[in-house]
């Protein structure tokens, strides 16, 4: 089977959760034997989007993992930023047919609640992988 070749999108707010949900994501990525052919770090989760596209256009990207952490500020700023990410990704896997896995947590977490939740960027690495073999499979 051709070997699965996925880009990760990352946030750098919250950098200091973001990056480590990158590590995670790029080491299970390897442990699978999938190859991270492209990191696209943007400055925030909103950001995601126009990243998103220009990888899902690569005739060598399988599937994309988008790795983010929203933590609740004082106001509600955070479901605008995770509904209007949450909805247009969706609508990129959609229009390019391949997988985008949602790794970003939140809303509405606290930062203790964010950091406890690094080890989901496995997560959306697994179901991108899972997605692009089921995919492949039709």
């Amino acid at each position: 089977m051709e070997k699965i070749r996925i880009g990760i999108v990352v946030s750098e707010f919250n950098y200091d959760i973001t990056m480590m949900m990158l590590q995670r994501a790029t080491e299970y990525a390897n442990f699978l034997s999938v190859d991270v052919h492209k990191v696209f770090r943007v400055p925030g989760t909103f950001d995601m989007p126009l990243a998103i596209k220009k990888l899902l256009k690569m005739d060598d990207i399988d599937g994309v993992v988008t790795l983010g952490a929203v933590i609740k500020g004082e106001t509600d700023h955070h479901k605008v930023i995770m509904d209007n990410a949450a909805r247009k990704i969706t609508d990129l896997s959609l229009e390019y047919e391949k997988p985008v896995a949602l790794g970003i947590s939140g809303s509405g977490e606290s930062r203790l609640q964010a950091e406890a939740r690094i080890e989901m960027a496995k997560d959306a690495v697994e179901s991108c992988v899972k997605m692009v073999k089921s995919l492949r499979s039709l």
